[in-house]
């Protein structure tokens, strides 16, 4: 499971579904949006990012599972074929 965060999740998941960024993602062919949060707060942002990445992989998965019981992929129909986002 990855947890980050980013000023522009549309963005940062496209990345991510394309491989553009090396790192744990790319690595583990982790591409599947199942929980976000947001805020306008950079700090507290971070600090949430912090908190979670802390927690045990059990509680992370009841997070997710209470806003998103079925584990579906929230972005799944963020890219068509067609897609104007691109990586900045």
């Amino acid at each position: 499971m990855y947890v980050g965060m980013t000023n522009n999740l549309e963005r940062r998941l496209y990345e991510h579904k394309h491989k553009l960024i090396d790192g744990f993602t790319k690595r583990y062919n982790v591409d599947k949006l199942v929980y976000y949060d947001c805020t306008t707060n950079v700090k507290s942002a971070i600090e949430r990012e912090k908190q979670i990445k802390g927690w045990k992989r059990t509680r992370k998965n009841e997070l997710v599972s209470k806003m998103n019981s079925d584990w579906n992929d929230l972005s799944k129909d963020w890219y068509g074929k067609d897609s104007s986002l691109r990586s900045e």
